[in-house]
């Protein structure tokens, strides 16, 4: 009896202290969480900020590649706006073509003069060809102007809007006849020497005569802007606006006047 007594002593005892003991262990931990989070936050605040640039580096490094990705579509969305644009150009072009009477050949602009002064393009058809000189060059709106050199490689052509260019025209209203003069700047032509009686306005559409032989009838040069007529001076002040684009000239016509290409030169093409 007395050791079953003891015994049973022995376990309250042990009981109470692993009792106590657990709370102390659950006090302990209470007391010390606080210092054992602030002894976390350094390295914690470390692997933040670490992590923090990590991010920003891998973010700077992604922006840079999505921006060079952009400027790459970019580029290639403008080339396609250009062909395009050129697409509809030449469609124009052609389209033009297929109610002319007279046979025409198809020529690229590959260079334009430097000199403000002289409105010269050369072209990328040549002799063979059968380009000449004098021909009549168009664009899809009207007359360029006329080839002045032609060799193995290229020609050049003068722009009616040229100084030293003039061409035979008549108002295509009346049937009343002009010279249509280059004035320097690629926007304007004036008509010299019409006297004030002369039945011609504003609107009235200006055509090549034909006179001289050098250019085909009929083609667009261009439309009258202004009649002025000042009481000084004997003549009236005509302002003409080219038909043709002359300051965006990508592709032109060349025109052989009721005949055809020479055969070399169809196959060149």
């Amino acid at each position: 009896m007395l050791i079953l007594g003891a015994l049973l002593l022995a376990l309250i005892v042990a009981d109470f202290q692993t009792d106590s003991l657990r709370g102390f262990k659950k006090a302990t931990a209470w007391i010390a969480a606080p210092f054992y989070w602030l002894s976390q936050q350094p390295s914690q605040i470390y692997n933040d900020v670490s992590s923090y640039f990590v991010s920003r580096d891998r973010l700077l490094v992604e922006n840079e590649r999505l921006q060079s990705e952009a400027r790459i579509l970019q580029g290639k969305v403008q080339k396609l706006v250009s062909l395009t644009a050129e697409n509809v150009r030449l469609r124009e072009l052609l389209s033009s073509s297929t109610v002319l009477r007279d046979s025409v050949l198809v020529a690229e602009t590959i260079s334009v003069s430097p000199n403000p002064l002289q409105h010269q393009i050369v072209i990328n058809k040549n002799e063979l060809h059968g380009v000449f000189v004098g021909q009549a060059v168009i664009d899809a709106y009207g007359l360029i102007g006329q080839v002045i050199e032609v060799n193995g490689l290229h020609a050049k052509v003068i722009l009616i809007s040229d100084v030293r260019h003039a061409i035979p025209v008549q108002i295509n209203r009346n049937g009343v006849r002009a010279v249509a003069e280059g004035t320097g700047r690629i926007d304007t032509l004036s008509l010299p020497n019409l006297v004030e009686t002369t039945d011609i306005k504003a609107g009235d559409l200006l055509v090549s005569s034909g006179l001289g032989q050098r250019f085909p009838v009929g083609y667009p040069v261009g439309v009258v802007e202004s009649v002025e007529s000042d009481p000084g001076l004997p003549f009236l002040k005509v302002v003409v606006r080219p038909s043709a684009k002359l300051d965006r000239v990508g592709h032109v016509l060349l025109v052989f006047a009721g005949e055809q290409p020479q055969t070399r030169a169809t196959i060149a093409n």
